[in-house]
């Protein structure tokens, strides 16, 4: 997977581009789809995972197959993480 990362629109120095590539990767990773009136050229995705260090992230993005494109990705919330987490306790 392939990150581009020029002209981020948010602050790369609260959460480091390693960090959410990392949730990426994560095996438990969850990637959504949400409702919205969005174009198939244009669709947003969503990432809950957690990074090696076990920070728990939330990331908006938009994929071609081969290119990610991180629209903005911060800590999860409580209800956020408590969802991972059920879904994460469900797997194992």
């Amino acid at each position: 997977m392939e990150f581009d990362w020029l002209d981020v629109s948010f602050d790369l120095s609260t959460v480091t581009p390693k960090e959410i590539e990392e949730s990426f990767e994560d095996p438990f990773a969850i990637r959504l789809l949400p409702d919205g009136g969005y174009g198939e050229a244009e669709a947003r995705y969503v990432c809950l995972g957690r990074s090696v260090g076990r920070r728990p992230l939330f990331s908006v993005f938009w994929t071609d197959g081969k290119r990610y494109r991180v629209i903005v990705s911060r800590e999860m919330t409580k209800e956020e993480e408590g969802f991972y987490e059920r879904l994460y306790a469900q797997a194992i």
